[in-house]
């Protein structure tokens, strides 16, 4: 479990395959198994108390990515509202679960140079798909399972890992206010051009 402050209200909590499955938990439990899930936030919370200084008292929204094979990022926001009917409950939340599964792959990264490394290894494997996109200073690689190839899923999760994050932004949010650089074959294309670059100097 791995946890980062985003700011004064709000954390992420990166949850691996493993770290579910210690706890006796699916992904899938995550939406279906409340006991469990309510036991699996009460420890990220503490967590994140110890950690980060966190305190969550009251109520918050929590919203789950689902990332493939690799696990699933929780960002967590308190809320600033206080109802008082609840304020005697001291150790009460109240959870506003939003759920966002997807087939597609998405890392965040932040620098091009961090791509180009990427991409290089990716293509030595026979990689080349891929769509690449900038957003708020950012560069991000969108990927569907099977631009994976013949390469196993895990350790296509690893390389993608070394380089960048598993992003928390929706895919629809990248596509409707992200800046699309590559189309198609990303992979490829920045192997070529970047290449082809450090060639000619």
């Amino acid at each position: 479990m791995r946890l980062e402050r985003l700011n004064y209200n709000k954390i992420k909590v990166f949850l691996t395959t493993d770290d579910l499955s210690e706890r006796g938990l699916t992904k899938e439990d995550l939406w279906y198994n409340a006991p469990k899930v309510q036991q699996l936030f009460q420890d990220m919370m503490h967590e994140a108390s110890v950690e980060l200084g966190f305190e969550v008292d009251g109520k918050v929204s929590v919203e789950v990515f689902s990332l493939q094979a690799q696990g699933m990022v929780v960002i967590v926001t308190k809320s600033d509202e206080i109802d008082e009917e609840e304020d005697f409950q001291d150790d009460y939340i109240s959870m506003e679960v939003i759920v966002d599964e997807s087939d597609h792959i998405l890392y965040e990264f932040s620098t091009i140079e961090d791509i180009i490394q990427l991409s290089e290894v990716l293509y030595s494997l026979g990689l080349s798909g891929g769509k690449l996109f900038s957003f708020e200073n950012s560069f991000y690689l969108l990927f569907e399972d099977t631009d994976a190839g013949k390469l196993d899923i895990e350790t296509f999760y690893a390389l993608l890992a070394e380089y960048g994050n598993p992003s928390t932004r929706t895919i629809y949010r990248l596509l409707e206010y992200g800046k699309v650089l590559i189309n198609e074959n990303a992979i490829k294309q920045i192997v070529s051009y970047f290449s082809n670059k450090k060639a000619s100097h």
